[in-house]
Formats: C-alpha cells, sequence, structure tokens
C-alpha cells in the first residue's frame, strides 16, 4: 500500500515538541552541521545506534519529516519507552531476514523525495561502531538518494549523570552509488558501501567510540569482539 509522505501532521509535531523539550531538561544538546542536510530531495540520514534514544536525536537532527526504518522488536529498550515509535509510526523489519514489505514502504517515501532514517548497524546493542548490515547501501542504491551520516554523542549517558552533554554531529552528504553486479557480487558491493557509510559515520564520533573503524588497533581488536550480529542466531532472528 503506497506511503502518503509526509504524514501524521500532528501527533508527530507534538513527539518533535516534547523530544526537544525532554533533551533540554535532561541533557545539554548541542547540533552541528545541520546546514549539511539538503532542504529537498530523497535523503537517508545514518547513524551511530548505541542507546535507545537514538532515533528520537535522529529526528530533531532535522525540521524536515523523518520515516524510521527499525527492528521488529526492541530488546534493548525499557518497555516504558517502547509505545513511541509505534506513535510516531515506522516501517518494522525483521532482522536477521529479509523484509520485504519495510523496504518498499521505505522505498516509496525516498521516491516521493521524503527522508528516510536508518541505523546501518542494525541495533544498539554496543557502543562502538560495528559493520553495516545492507539495507541503507540497499536503498540508496535503489532510489539514488543522498546520505547523511550523523554521529551522535552522549546520548549513553542519559538518565546516568545530571544533564550530560549530548551531541549531533551531521557531516556532508555523500552519494548515490550504483551497482550493476547481481547475485553474490551484488551483496559485495552493497557491503563494500556498507564500509564507505560506517567510516563517514566514525568522522563524526569520538575516536573511542568508532570501534572497528578505529585506527588504533586495541580498540579495534575491542570492537571486534562485540560486531557480530546478534539477531543472526535462532532465539534472536526476526526480532
Amino acid at each position: 500500500m503506497p506511503i502518503n509522505y509526509p504524514r501524521r501532521h500532528l501527533i508527530r509535531f507534538l513527539l518533535r515538541t516534547l523530544a526537544k523539550l525532554a533533551f533540554f531538561l535532561l541533557g545539554k544538546l548541542t547540533i552541528e552541521g545541520r546546514e549539511n542536510i539538503p532542504k529537498t530531495g530523497p535523503i537517508i540520514l545514518v547513524a551511530n545506534h548505541f542507546h535507545f534514544a537514538d532515533p528520537v536525536a535522529m529526528l530533531v537532527a532535522t525540521e524536515r519529516q523523518v520515516e524510521f526504518v527499525g527492528g521488529f522488536r526492541f530488546p534493548n529498550a525499557p518497555a516504558i519507552v517502547k509505545f513511541i515509535p509505534k506513535l510516531w509510526g515506522y516501517f518494522p523489519v525483521f532482522r536477521g531476514a529479509y523484509s520485504r514489505k519495510g523496504l518498499e514502504a521505505a522505498r516509496n517515501v525516498l521516491d516521493q523525495d521524503g527522508v528516510l532514517g536508518i541505523f546501518p548497524e542494525g541495533g544498539s546493542w554496543a557502543r562502538v561502531l560495528r559493520p553495516a548490515r545492507p539495507g541503507a547501501a540497499f536503498l540508496s542504491v535503489e532510489t539514488n538518494a543522498l546520505i547523511v551520516p550523523i554521529g551522535l554523542d552522549g546520548f549513553t549517558n542519559l538518565f546516568k549523570q545530571k544533564r550530560p552533554r549530548l551531541t549531533i554531529r551531521i557531516g556532508k552528504p555523500f552519494g548515490p552509488f550504483e551497482v550493476d553486479s547481481k547475485g553474490k557480487g551484488r551483496r559485495l558491493e552493497l557491503d563494500r558501501i556498507g564500509v564507505i557509510i560506517m567510516r563517514q559515520i566514525a568522522e563524526l564520533v569520538p575516536d573511542d567510540r568508532q570501534g572497528i573503524y578505529s585506527s588504533d588497533q586495541k580498540l579495534k581488536q575491542q570492537a571486534e569482539k562485540v560486531a557480530a550480529f546478534p539477531f543472526e542466531s535462532d532465539e534472536m532472528r526476526g526480532m
């Protein structure tokens, strides 16, 4: 079923207003590089995912309305906030499996020159950068959308420190990408684009959070211990 973009104007206006108020009360928020987000045309916002508040940070990063692709379930989020994504409205995908309906809805938004938010790592099980899943690269290739990298810092300190510094760093757009290969070759090309995406994000987060993309071999080796995608296992697949 086609998605009319933008949508849910009133409820999303209220949620964005409440989000800005919450960040003001709970932390000291700074947004850098907001001018890097194109005012028109299809764009994919990509960011690191270390905390359950990251999607809220992404939606306040731009005045343009953001549609999200996210996991069907939220195993790392407190129960009290799990209703918010459904209230906002998002496109659920089943981690570790192909989710045609969610991807088609996301593509439909980009075909309408919309804004899509996606966390390439596919979950928030660690506090350092991990490899990208193929979703963001796939959507960029399929729609010719530009990609805008975002680095989120300080959000893991929410509710742990009194008004921690929260930083949203927005990098310059890049892409779009083209892939001519098929089958296994196409997946390899998407993985290559995924590395490019994550390296762009790495430039926007502190050195000790860059994970497997760090130039520090010790930090890189430590990050490799948590790099495996947990949703490939039978008990986690489909979340």
